[in-house]
């Protein structure tokens, strides 16, 4: 996974006041609203406790809840720099409590978790429930939407909404197939998903282009999204439930391959703190730990991050602060660009739950 999208965030100065909120607006709650509001207050005694101004208080309070056009279960990611609204982004999972940071450097890994597994999708729901047969009456409706699974579902991607005649749809169904190729081709769509009645999706998949046909996973039982969220989302949540996106898969594969022949890896806290300082990181591997008990001390640069508060003052570092692991690993991974994959711990378990790939060898990172 890049996380480019974070790069903004890190050229503004801290401290930073880093708020994740459940800001659901599900059926199950009865007032949400007021919901979004008792969260709110808890959260602002938790700034207030750590040191947080007033300005910066005053900026959350305002952000806090300002996503009630976004349908059922969700939560927000709200950065505030001295007062000002840093980075605001919807979570398409509420996150697992209600947190509240303020410190030097925003604390960004909750978000970026959330962003897994990035997988860019291609959602197609054919709706016809008429004779299998050209001649008769009625309209085939084709929805369909490219997105990056699981942020569409708080985000919706690219839509396409057409009814065709049922008498057209032979011929019109290898017009679609080739629009849909250009909304797949612009965010490189790994899997094709298609859903609806299995005559009329049949037409649609015989005509799609061969780069779509060979990527298609047909799913049932759809039935109707969510205006506001994901098309298809049900099924897409089971269909992607444990699985990484093919880059990111293949980064994996890259780094078992060097671990197997004891080449350009890392594994544990310390190899990969060490590799990190170096600029040396391709990607790191992390097992998602919400409550890790890890800490690193960290300087005013993205390399500067030590296990000890004293390797980095013996570098004449004099700005130096402790912070959770994840906060400090988080800003070097932009810092350097490399990149970061969610690995299932059912999949592969790592030593401390962190592995990195090098970009080249670093016999020194290595216990």
């Amino acid at each position: 996974m890049k996380l480019s999208f974070l790069e903004p965030l890190y050229k503004q100065s801290g401290p930073f006041a880093s708020v994740y909120p459940d800001t659901s607006r599900d059926s199950a709650i009865e007032d949400p609203d007021a919901a979004v509001r008792l969260r709110w207050r808890h959260l602002r005694d938790a700034l207030m406790s750590k040191g947080a101004d007033r300005d910066s208080i005053t900026a959350v309070a305002g952000t806090v809840g300002s996503d009630a056009d976004v349908p059922g279960t969700h939560g927000q990611a709200v950065f505030i720099a001295h007062g000002h609204l840093a980075l605001l982004d919807e979570l398409p999972a509420p996150p697992a409590r209600d947190t509240a940071h303020f410190g030097t450097l925003p604390d960004t890994m909750p978000l970026i978790v959330q962003h897994a597994p990035g997988i860019p999708y291609l959602a197609v729901h054919v709706h016809y429930g008429g004779r299998h047969s050209t001649d008769a009456p009625g309209t085939v409706r084709i929805e369909a939407e490219a997105g990056t699974w699981p942020l569409t579902k708080v985000t919706p991607g690219h839509r396409l909404d057409e009814e065709i005649p049922v008498a057209d749809w032979p011929r019109a169904a290898g017009e679609v197939g080739r629009e849909l190729e250009g909304h797949a081709r612009r965010i490189d769509v790994e899997t094709v998903v298609v859903a609806g009645d299995v005559w009329a999706r049949g037409i649609l998949i015989h005509r799609l282009p061969a780069s779509l046909r060979g990527q298609v996973t047909t799913v049932e039982g759809a039935g109707e999204s969510e205006p506001g969220r994901a098309l298809l989302e049900q099924r897409l949540e089971s269909l992607f439930q444990g699985r990484m996106a093919a880059h990111d898969r293949a980064l994996l594969d890259a780094f078992l391959a060097e671990r197997g022949r004891d080449g350009t890896f890392a594994e544990g806290l310390a190899p990969a703190v060490s590799a990190l300082q170096r600029g040396r990181v391709k990607a790191l591997f992390l097992n998602d730990h919400p409550e890790s008990p890890f800490r690193l001390w960290a300087g005013p640069e993205p390399g500067q991050l030590a296990l000890a508060e004293q390797e980095l003052r013996s570098y004449g570092i004099r700005e130096v602060t402790e912070e959770q692991a994840g906060t400090a690993l988080a800003r070097a991974l932009v810092g350097s660009r490399a990149e970061l994959v969610v690995v299932p711990e059912q999949e592969l378990c790592l030593s401390e739950g962190v592995g990195v790939l090098l970009r080249y060898a670093d016999p020194t990172t290595r216990e």
